[in-house]
């Protein structure tokens, strides 16, 4: 039997990258999937590449009504959910002398207030037993040049799971982070890193991995299955690195 036959799962930012990869493995999966997206085509062209478990939604999780739209839609459509994934998020690195409040409150706006409620307002329409994972990263733990604000965004978010995990447990309902490493999506181009010189940039990245590569979607993907699914019937409250080692450098 697959592992989540019979769930509903909503995943913020789920038309690429990281998203993308658990939106496919969740719905080989048996699941019925609702991805949610700021660019409408994008998120049309996932859906059609998913097929008939997935549908869709446009919007920005910085604005709080998208959160609103997205638990209308899954109760209409579903009657609930069993899975809420919050994945979308932002990065802008830049040293902290040079970050302005603009910048600043716009990873503020999409990786924290984004998440925070975009539980609230799925967790009423959660069924009991269900799963709350939040895509954090590895620079809350590991100082990373230009990342202050973008760790600050990610650490509020697992000291959130934190309480959730408390908050929740007379549902039954889990609480879970994952923080990826380095990991081989298209956000590396969106960073500013040229084509010509991702082989270099890789190489030098993967020179600081202890397993020596950069992790795959797939993996991270995989590692939410286990989170969300039976497999992780008895886990909550962990925040698990899928890091390759980059952590413990």
């Amino acid at each position: 039997m697959s592992k989540l036959e019979g769930k509903v799962a909503v995943i913020t930012g789920g038309n690429s990258g990281i998203g993308l990869a658990m939106a496919r493995r969740f719905v080989n999966e048996g699941a019925q999937v609702l991805i949610v997206g700021r660019r409408g085509d994008a998120v049309d062209a996932t859906v059609a590449e998913l097929g008939p478990r997935a549908i869709g939604l446009t919007g920005d999780i910085a604005n709080p009504s998208t959160h609103d739209r997205v638990s209308a839609a899954v109760t209409k459509r579903f009657g609930g959910a069993d899975i809420y994934v919050a994945n979308a998020g932002m990065n802008q690195i830049r040293p902290s002398g040079q970050v302005d409040i603009d910048e600043y409150d716009a990873q503020f706006a999409t990786n924290t207030r984004g998440v925070f409620f975009g539980v609230q307002k799925i967790v009423p329409v959660l069924r009991d037993g269900g799963s709350v994972l939040l895509v954090s990263s590895i620079a809350s733990a590991k100082v990373l040049d230009g990342h202050a604000v973008y760790a600050g965004t990610k650490a509020a978010i697992e000291a959130f799971a934190q309480s959730w995990a408390l908050e929740f447990k007379a549902r039954g309902i889990r609480v879970n982070v994952i923080s990826p490493g380095p990991v081989d999506t298209p956000i590396l181009s969106k960073l500013g890193v040229a084509e010509d010189d991702r082989p270099a940039f890789e190489a030098g990245v993967a020179s600081a991995i202890p397993l020596g590569r950069l992790g795959r979607a797939d993996e991270i993907a995989s590692a939410a299955l286990m989170l969300t699914s039976g497999e992780g019937s008895f886990i909550t409250g962990v925040n698990l690195r899928v890091d390759g080692g980059i952590a413990l450098t």
